[in-house]
């Protein structure tokens, strides 16, 4: 495994820049664009993020050092088959636009910045080379209720800090730093936050979970969470809480879609693709968002307006050993049906073997989930935010479907949609799965 030397890159006109925090230690395991140092100015706080994935073996620089552009970091060990980028989403992306709006003193710190990219299943910044020009909100969670944005503002903190304030959800203003100069460091976050939990004022006013010595009642065995489990935990924990969902369920009669899936399928696996019901479930939910825009759009980070996209990038949930990642589809609407199941079909590979790009898992309008394969009749699907909404899908079943004169053997498939009530009303959901449900039965409709 080579080594690998961390330098600071190009930083502008400053020189001999402090030192204010050193988030890395030997041993830990860093990912592209986790931050490594912060750095302060007489005009701002920026983050020095990592160019490269692997082991920190050393560390070159200490809390209080001054350092210039060029100068070593750390040396880091690295491995040519792994694939750190890919186990790291949307958040160290966030992180380096928190670093340029901090360091931009003409503009405000949370204003959205024309270089910012959409959103992931953790709603959070693109990297800079994918596309961006249709979203031009900011794509940073979105502001938690009874947070003083004011005082967060002023709040002495580094971007890095800032960010994980945000993710969790804690009131930056009222964190007590205990870094240097009073600085708020991410520790002193984590220790407001679990006060909150505790019941501490302006918390959730919950009893703490219990310490439970599990292995004084039998043998036990302590299994780490992947890192893929520990983020996508934290961020879909964030979603449940913030976001008031609903659930619409409904069906949709795929008999004669299933049959024209299976007649023409045999043709195309003799050509590598695998056509799949969820290719057919992506274009007809392309053709709903169309018909209902408002499933297609996001709230702004100040949650005062509905970002209407025009384009259609759809997220598919992906199951690996690892966990669950959902990598986007982009501009699907524009990919023939063949094209859609042959893309996913090398995303879903390339997400078991931990080898997706950052940017193959930003940006997404609407997720779709499917357990089709595994079994179960129904279930409540956690939206992805900033999307507004999300379709899960269960195992068909074939029932009898009384067609007017009898009952009749019909291939039924169970279709769950989740989505924000603060965007989409009641109304709209059931609309919005029955004209899925009618586009699934004749596909037709597709071509209207």
């Amino acid at each position: 495994m080579p080594d690998t030397k961390l330098i600071v890159p190009d930083i502008g006109d400053f020189k001999d820049v402090e030192i204010i925090e050193v988030h890395i230690k030997a041993g830990d395991a860093v990912a592209v664009e986790d931050p490594l140092i912060t750095l302060e100015t007489d005009k701002a706080a920026m983050d020095i993020p990592a160019s490269d994935a692997g082991t920190v073996k050393e560390v070159m620089v200490k809390v209080g050092g001054a350092i210039n552009q060029g100068d070593e970091i750390a040396v880091i060990e690295t491995a040519a088959a792994t694939d750190k980028p890919a186990e790291k989403p949307a958040a160290a992306a966030a992180d380096k636009t928190d670093d340029k709006a901090e360091a931009k003193t003409t503009a405000p710190q949370d204003q959205p910045q024309a270089a910012a990219a959409p959103q992931s299943m953790d709603p959070t910044p693109e990297p800079a080379a994918a596309p961006q020009a249709q979203a031009p909100q900011s794509m940073r969670p979105p502001p938690v209720a009874g947070v003083d944005e004011a005082a967060y503002q002023s709040a002495h903190a580094s971007p890095a800090v800032r960010r994980f304030a945000r993710e969790l959800g804690a009131d930056l203003g009222q964190v007590q730093g205990s870094g240097r100069k009073g600085r708020v460091t991410q520790e002193d976050v984590k220790a407001f936050v679990k006060q909150a939990l505790g019941g501490g004022a302006g918390g959730l006013q919950v009893a703490p979970m219990p310490e439970v010595d599990f292995a004084a009642f039998g043998p036990v065995e302590l299994l780490p969470l992947s890192k893929i489990n520990k983020l996508t935990g934290r961020f879909l924990h964030r979603n449940w809480v913030t976001i008031p969902h609903v659930t619409q369920f409904d069906e949709a009669n795929i008999t004669e879609l299933e049959k024209f899936r299976k007649t023409t399928a045999q043709e195309y696996k003799e050509q590598g693709v695998k056509l799949t019901l969820l290719a057919f479930l992506v274009k007809a939910v392309i053709s709903a968002l169309k018909k209902y825009p408002r499933f297609n759009g996001s709230l702004d980070s100040g949650g005062e307006n509905l970002v209407m996209k025009r384009y259609f990038h759809i997220g598919i949930a992906v199951d690996t050993a690892d966990g669950l990642v959902v990598p986007v589809i982009r501009d699907a609407d524009k990919k023939s049906l063949i094209e859609i199941a042959r893309e996913m079909g090398e995303l879903s590979a390339r997400a078991r073997d931990k080898k997706l790009k950052s940017a193959e898992l930003q940006g997404g309008c609407f997720s779709i989930s499917s357990l089709g394969g595994i079994g179960g009749t129904a279930f409540t699907p956690i939206i992805n935010a900033p999307e507004v909404a999300i379709l899960g899908v269960s195992r068909s079943q074939m029932r009898p479907v009384w067609d007017g004169g009898g009952f009749t053997p019909q291939l039924m498939l169970p279709l769950s949609l989740s989505y924000d009530h603060r965007v989409i009303d009641g109304a709209d959901g059931a609309r919005f799965t029955t004209y899925l449900a009618g586009v699934l039965s004749d596909t037709r409709r597709l071509l209207l």
